[in-house]
């Protein structure tokens, strides 16, 4: 169990191993630069874009299991506060084109096809989070595909209890509200509240993917700190880049037609830079505690052994005084 309060620079993982903040940031951009995160990120993006679609699909899917109609429509305001306009675009013409054809068939093999090349996405980030780590993949392929397929299953669900909260947050209170006797106060306290608890499903499905996606054994406490990272420098990475598009970035001159296809993949790259780094972090952290933990061991294992000279001396026989 973590002790954030306590000074053990190998307990508190905000202690960061004993190393500083400049320390950190020094040895995070060395590696950083060692294992070409930015070529890495670039791949992932790739991957990520290929399985965007099928994980709408799957996604989609699953809403409509739940009572939240008209949620799509909903939903995609709330990634408008994040997501350039080009891109969002693009992803609301798909998902109406899978509301207007979809019908009761999708939850069939279908689904389970979307399923398995959303997964796809999940893959890549273990690949370079083991870059990152510094690891090699032992694990089996079927291992590998239903570690993935268990995470996309998961963060689907996050993402539609995030939904829940937003878009149904006030009506939880008041229903809460009524339920407990409470009144107006409970009802405008979990409004005000339903953002963190957002923030919080995110920070938590972050630290999931980087305590499960990499082949390394590590304790819980160790991925908050990059975790912590990526989740604030996601949002805002995300409305910087938002906010360049709208304003500098004129796409559609360039790119035309596929404009939206390339915000898309910027903004897939931007964020698996910042995983990435965020996954360096824990990696350095762990690194400088493991390091401390050794030094402290081979210290004890100095004090509780006798050299061999004094062993020797103290079996050898007293020689006399003068004759």
């Amino acid at each position: 169990m973590a002790d954030l309060t306590s000074d053990s620079r190998t307990e508190n993982p905000w202690k960061l191993g004993g190393l500083s903040w400049k320390e950190l940031a020094v040895k995070v951009w060395r590696e950083a630069w060692e294992d070409d995160i930015l070529g890495r990120a670039a791949q992932l993006a790739f991957y990520l874009l290929l399985a965007l679609f099928p994980a709408l699909l799957f996604l989609t899917a699953l809403l409509g299991l739940f009572p939240l109609n008209p949620v799509i429509p909903q939903l995609m305001d709330q990634m408008g506060q994040v997501l350039p306009e080009d891109a969002l675009s693009l992803v609301e013409k798909y998902l109406q084109q899978i509301m207007q054809g979809s019908g009761g068939g999708i939850l069939s093999l279908g689904l389970l096809g979307a399923l398995w090349a959303s997964s796809s996405g999940l893959t890549a980030i273990m690949e370079t989070l083991n870059i990152a780590y510094d690891a090699a993949e032992s694990r089996s392929f079927w291992k590998v595909r239903l570690i993935a397929i268990a995470l996309t299953v998961g963060l689907a669900g996050f993402i539609i209890l995030a939904t829940v909260l937003v878009l149904s947050g006030e009506q939880l209170g008041a229903w809460v509200a009524n339920l407990v006797g409470l009144g107006h106060a409970f009802t405008v306290a979990w409004v005000v509240l339903k953002w963190p608890l957002v923030m919080a499903l995110m920070l938590f499905a972050v630290a999931v993917i980087y305590y499960v996606a990499p082949n390394v054994k590590q304790d819980w406490r160790w991925v908050t700190p990059g975790s912590l990272f990526a989740v604030v420098m996601w949002l805002l990475v995300s409305l910087g880049f938002k906010l360049y598009v709208a304003s500098f970035g004129d796409y559609n001159a360039a790119y035309g037609s596929i404009a939206g296809v390339i915000v898309l993949l910027l903004w897939f790259y931007l964020s698996g830079v910042v995983l990435l780094v965020g996954g360096e972090i824990n990696s350095e952290v762990g690194r400088a505690v493991n390091a401390r933990a050794e030094r402290a061991r081979v210290k004890i294992v100095k004090k509780t052994s006798v050299p061999p000279h004094q062993s020797a001396r103290a079996h050898a026989p007293k020689m006399g005084g003068h004759r």
